[in-house]
């Protein structure tokens, strides 16, 4: 199997992606131990779940580790890991950070002892209880198919979004515009209680509101432990379905050698 390098010393000595995968492999496995405790489902999102899918594991060349929850259940996660996550980590959210980028997923896990700095600056961790190699945790809502409902709520956080950018790159922490852009996601939550229909929660705004992820709530739960490395994790239900929305519905083809690299990291410690 191809190693990727994410850093050499100048003695010679690498950091591999392979080398990444063993810390994310257990930080995975510890966030489980205190899903299961405490009843919390949630699954692999993203190219986490793809890499359970088509490898059974880590994409080869995937350098992160993702998971999603439905915001309900979030709330009771931040609750979880104030009282189970153990010593060996600590999370970062808006929630308990006011200093937290709102437009990045909603919480980072992070190891300690370990150094990670991420490629986009646009969106710097702005906290300052360290940068630890991290698993993002992604919240999802209820929401609905009525355009003529979903879209205001999704576009006001479209227009947010640029303003927050701008007074976080100019360091200040734009407070009430982050209330605004969460309480809005929240609003809309609510608003769609009842709907069959679940998706990123409108915190997520890196796509486009006109074509958002949604999927039907029975695509995601009950959520199924799959094989994923030496364990097992859960992903989505309908995992087909799941990933054709998710990524794409090519997503079982691999992407050209080319492609195949890491793109997170830009500074590493383990």
């Amino acid at each position: 199997m191809e190693e990727y390098i994410l850093k050499k010393d100048k003695d010679g000595n690498v950091i591999t992606v392979s080398d990444v995968h063993k810390v994310l492999l257990q930080m995975l496995k510890d966030i489980d131990v205190v899903c299961q405790k405490n009843n919390i489902p949630y699954w692999l999102n993203g190219g986490s779940a793809l890499g359970a899918f088509r490898h059974k594991g880590f994409i080869p060349w995937d350098d992160d580790a993702d998971i999603a929850m439905m915001y309900e259940d979030y709330l009771r996660f931040i609750q979880a890991l104030q009282k189970d996550l153990g010593d060996d980590y600590y999370f970062q959210c808006f929630e308990t950070h006011k200093e937290y980028n709102v437009l990045i997923p909603a919480m980072k896990i992070r190891k300690k002892n370990t150094y990670i700095k991420e490629v986009n600056s646009l969106l710097a961790n702005k906290c300052k209880d360290g940068d630890g190699i991290f698993v993002d945790v992604f919240v999802y809502d209820h929401c609905t198919m009525n355009k003529l409902v979903d879209l205001p709520y999704r576009i006001l956080n479209q227009i947010l979004m640029p303003f927050i950018i701008l007074f976080e790159n100019l360091n200040v922490n734009p407070l009430f515009l982050k209330r605004w852009f969460v309480n809005n996601a929240r609003v809309y939550g609510r608003l769609c209680k009842n709907s069959d229909y679940i998706g990123f929660d409108l915190t997520w705004t890196f796509k486009s509101p006109f074509k958002p992820f949604i999927f039907k709530k029975d695509d995601i739960f009950p959520v199924r432990y799959v094989d994923f490395e030496d364990t097992k994790l859960p992903v989505a239900n309908h995992i087909h379905e799941y990933l054709c929305t998710a990524i794409a519905p090519s997503y079982n083809t691999l992407p050209p050698v080319e492609k195949r690299a890491p793109k997170h990291i830009v500074e590493i410690k383990l």
